[in-house]
């Protein structure tokens, strides 16, 4: 029974196999040449037949004619009627991706990355698949850079859509997560929040980049912005030094894992002063229990850490000398308890009796 069970499921999985095969080949391409005009070829599926697909064929002509001669907005409300009424056909793809097209070249670039968005939705195994993410890439730079959408008929920019570029990288990534893009597109997305003042956005943009993609060629560019953008919010040492660490984390991870890489200088500069930074923070510390609490264990304690913060700093170096300065007050304020005569310690003193009411 199980024998003609999982012969039955080969037969049919043969079958699907050769029936997709069959669509791949007869599936139909609409192929346009200027002196004809639009023709299907390459197949036997078009998806419309007899009079219904002359009407669209004829509307898809018309509509390529009002392209060509340059009227823009007659050429989009024809495709987009052609892929609203034949959206099986081989037409409709094609119709809605020539809207994208016409939309970006009248500046609609909110709308042109829809209208590609819609074909990569709706016809996911297009052939124009690794074209329309480059077209949606272009777009959401073009927009992050400043480029507006043409509104009030054309004549006037519309407002900056910074916001909208960093959700359209966010639509690529998911469109393409393996392709070059992806990478590409999250780096924008960090510089985008970058300059919106967003910080702790962008860290978690550039974190996703070396997670999901360490082998790109971006990742030490990911690295270095990480370590600086932490470094960026560091408020200096008398603040948490959690952004410094971090800070001190990427720059030496960067160091170690891009030894050659271009910006090692800048890694090398920028390592130097978070741990100063963190250093110094220690330093402070000791400084605050030593002179202003005479708490001399405390002081130690920061004192050694400034040290092991950063041993060859100028920082160190003070921590080491005020450890000495720290030695030398606490045997004068806190001398050792003077011997009995006969070498036992002196007894100490009798605990006062409380008194009640001041009387007793």
């Amino acid at each position: 029974m199980r024998l003609s069970s999982v012969r039955s499921l080969r037969a049919i999985l043969f079958c699907c196999s050769i029936l997709g095969l069959l669509t791949s080949v007869l599936r139909a391409d609409l192929v346009w040449n200027a002196a004809t005009g639009w023709r299907v070829e390459g197949g036997a599926l078009s998806g419309l037949s007899g009079a219904e697909g002359g009407t669209a064929l004829d509307q898809m002509n018309k509509a390529r004619a009002d392209e060509e001669a340059g009227n823009t907005r007659s050429a989009i409300k024809a495709y987009m009627r052609i892929g609203f009424r034949y959206p099986n056909s081989v037409y409709a793809p094609e119709a809605i991706y020539r809207t994208a097209r016409l939309h970006l070249l009248r500046k609609e670039y909110t709308k042109s990355f829809q209208a590609f968005q819609t074909v990569l939705s709706v016809y996911p195994n297009t052939k124009r698949f690794n074209e329309i993410i480059g077209e949606q890439y272009r777009i959401a730079s073009a927009m992050l850079d400043g480029a507006r959408d043409r509104m009030f008929f054309g004549l006037l920019p519309g407002f900056n859509q910074r916001e909208r570029a960093l959700g359209f990288f966010e639509v690529i990534v998911g469109n393409a997560p393996y392709s070059d893009y992806a990478p590409l597109s999250l780096m924008n997305i960090a510089r985008g929040f970058q300059q919106m003042k967003e910080t702790e956005s962008a860290i978690d943009s550039l974190d996703r980049m070396i997670n999901n993609y360490p082998q790109s060629l971006l990742a030490p560019d990911a690295y270095i912005k990480l370590a600086q953008t932490h470094a960026a919010l560091v408020d200096g040492p008398y603040y948490d030094q959690a952004s410094t660490k971090e800070s001190i984390t990427y720059f030496t991870d960067f160091m170690l894992l891009f030894p050659s890489d271009t910006n090692i200088a800048a890694a090398e500069k920028g390592l130097d002063g978070m741990k100063t930074m963190l250093a110094e923070s220690k330093m402070r510390m000791g400084d605050f229990y030593f002179y202003k609490r005479d708490n001399f264990k405390a002081a130690r304690v920061f004192y050694n850490e400034a040290i092991t913060s950063y041993p060859e700093s100028p920082v160190a170096a003070r921590a080491r000398t005020r450890l000495n300065e720290v030695e030398a007050k606490a045997a004068k304020v806190a001398p050792a308890a003077a011997p009995a005569a006969d070498g036992a310690a002196a007894p100490a003193p009798a605990p006062k009796k409380k008194k009640f009411f001041g009387i007793f």
